[in-house]
């Protein structure tokens, strides 16, 4: 490529730097640029030696301007070293002397994609092991267990350190830990779940053992499993059989061995997405003779229940923690604000600011996304096809159209809805060369990724859990996770959002567990505001919040108990 060069035919990297910068002058208050010919003043010794040795790094092949070839970059900074300014280095130690000039310099591309690797495996510590399925390799837990199938057993100690980190945010779990003492109010509980298992869920899972439970799990996801996390758990006693890349088959191979031991039955189920539940219903439905009760944290989910129970088949009573204020306006809001830009720029790099982007769905979810994502500059749209919602993203400053009005022009696409085929294939035809597409809702059926399993289109794995869709003519799309969870499948979440859907499912489990008989029906239930209320208490010390209190007076006037609950049980 051509050097670009001023009007005299001289390249800008052979101009030197001037030894004097021009001071500008001020007019009413204000700095001008104008003729400030007689008003120069001297750069600052110290940044002037600084920006030199770096104008002499800049030079190309290791050379200095006259040609002679330059030992190293320790060379080009000694003059800068020797001012007043001194670099102070880590405990890491960077010896920059090591790194001479005859390497040329390195690929950027390169060094971003290394260190977003690098990041992304040390959380989901996954980036050196093999891609093989572990169900024929046989291992056991230093006491010699073997009833779980995971990854590397070896580890365990990684994983106890991350479940330890997540700990000091999840203060209500702890606080239920220790509240319970020798109550146990799970005892003889046998919790089967299949949720995600990261840090945060060890906790609530080594929290219901604490409570009395007897617990055995699943993921939920074939992507979002910490390997180490998992080692952790079955280090600890916990049967786990979850790995981090599953195939479908091994998705539901786990499913079946958490659920079908032989000397072991579950009376309770925790489910993230209703496949537990549903998979026991059509291959063992004998099961639900002893299960007095399901605990459903997603929306997919709790469709699914929904829809069971309007056809006559649930059989066991089921608590909707989805629709709890806990939830909703917790979970699905903050911690969907803080994680869908970590999941974007570790597996992209991409820069967000003036970026055209459109998120499907304006409920909870996607009014985090849209918030975090206006924040950085970008350009949002917004589909929704509820007018409530709709009305509330116009008026928080979005622009609502059609999908197909603007597939064309947007840069990148986030699913958040719920539901099914949300982006077809005739608005992936339309999307434009580079166009970035992930999900942000639950299922992987938010998008429709069997029309892109066709023969005319070539799938490239590019990094972790970014794929290439490439058109026969060269456009490329750039689909993120195969559809699927994109927080928690490329990236983290807030762990002190967590405790609060955690804490809200432990009690949730603890309520249907010791609930006398009768008292609730085969149907689906929200929680009582007063347990909603009764998370959040547990988790305001950490802001060291201070509650005001209602006088008797006021507690008369509003029709309400001056202990609460203060909002009706309808409340969303």
């Amino acid at each position: 490529m051509a050097e670009e060069r001023d009007q005299t035919g001289a390249s800008w990297e052979d101009m030197p730097l001037p030894d004097e910068y021009p001071e500008p002058y001020v007019v009413n208050g204000k700095a001008v640029e104008g003729n400030t010919k007689h008003r120069s003043v001297k750069c600052s010794p110290n940044l002037l030696q600084m920006l030199k040795a770096a104008e002499r790094r800049r030079t190309p092949q290791g050379r200095d301007r006259d040609g002679a070839e330059v030992s190293g970059t320790g060379e080009l900074v000694t003059e800068a070293l020797k001012t007043d300014m001194q670099i102070q280095f880590t405990d890491q130690k960077h010896d920059f002397n090591k790194r001479t000039s005859n390497t040329g310099r390195r690929s950027l591309s390169h060094s971003i994609s290394q260190s977003s690797t690098d990041s992304y495996g040390s959380v989901c510590s996954d980036s050196s092991e093999d891609e093989s399925s572990p169900r024929d390799k046989p291992q056991r837990t230093s006491k010699g267990l073997s009833d779980f199938c995971i990854k590397n057993i070896k580890q365990a100690e990684f994983g106890r350190r991350e479940i330890i980190i997540a700990q000091q945010e999840m203060p209500a779990l702890m606080v239920l830990r220790k509240g319970a003492g020798g109550e146990k109010p799970l005892a003889g509980a046998k919790v089967v779940g299949c949720t995600h298992i990261t840090a945060q869920t060890a906790v609530l899972i080594e929290t219901l053992s604490a409570l009395g439970a007897q617990c055995r799990w699943a993921a939920c996801n074939i992507f979002s499993t910490q390997n180490a996390v998992a080692a952790a758990l079955a280090e600890g006693g916990t049967p786990v059989f979850a790995w981090r890349g599953e195939s479908e088959d091994d998705f539901w191979w786990c499913i079946d061995r958490c659920v079908g031991a032989d000397t072991w039955q579950p009376n309770m189920i925790l489910d993230d997405g209703g496949d537990l539940t549903h998979r026991i219903i059509k291959k063992q439905p004998s099961l639900f003779k002893n299960i007095k009760g399901i605990v459903e944290e997603s929306v997919t989910g709790i469709y699914r229940l929904y829809q069971l129970s309007k056809a006559g088949g649930l059989c066991v009573p089921a608590i909707n923690v989805n629709d709890s204020v806990t939830k909703q306006k917790f979970d699905n809001l903050y911690c969907c604000k803080e994680s869908i830009l970590d999941g974007l720029k570790r597996t992209t790099d991409i820069m967000f600011g003036g970026k055209q982007v459109v998120v499907c769905g304006y409920g909870e979810v996607g009014k985090g996304c849209c918030a975090a994502l206006k924040a950085l500059g970008v350009v949002v749209n917004v589909t929704e096809v509820d007018p409530i919602c709709a009305l509330q993203a116009c008026m928080d400053g979005f622009r609502v159209i059609k999908l197909s009005e603007v597939a064309r022009q947007v840069d990148i696409v986030i699913t958040c809805t719920g539901n099914k085929n949300v982006v077809g294939r005739e608005h992936l035809d339309r999307m434009k060369d580079g166009c970035i597409l992930c999900n942000m809702g639950h299922s992987s059926t938010e998008i429709d990724l069997v029309s892109l399993r066709t023969a005319e289109l070539r799938w490239v794995r590019v990094r972790p859990q970014v794929d290439h869709v490439i058109w026969p003519d060269g456009k490329r799309i750039v689909l993120l996770a195969e559809g699927r969870l994109l927080n928690l499948s490329c990236s983290t979440v807030p762990s002190f959002v967590l405790s609060i859907t955690a804490t809200t499912q432990a009690l949730a489990l603890i309520e249907l567990y010791s609930a006398p008989e009768g008292r609730y029906k085969q149907d689906v239930y929200l929680l009582p505001k007063k347990m909603d209320e009764y998370v959040a208490t547990l988790h305001l010390p950490t802001f060291d919040a201070h509650l005001s209190e209602v006088t008797d007076e006021q507690a008369k006037y509003l029709g309400i108990s001056k202990h609460g609950p203060f909002k009706p049980n309808y409340y969303r």
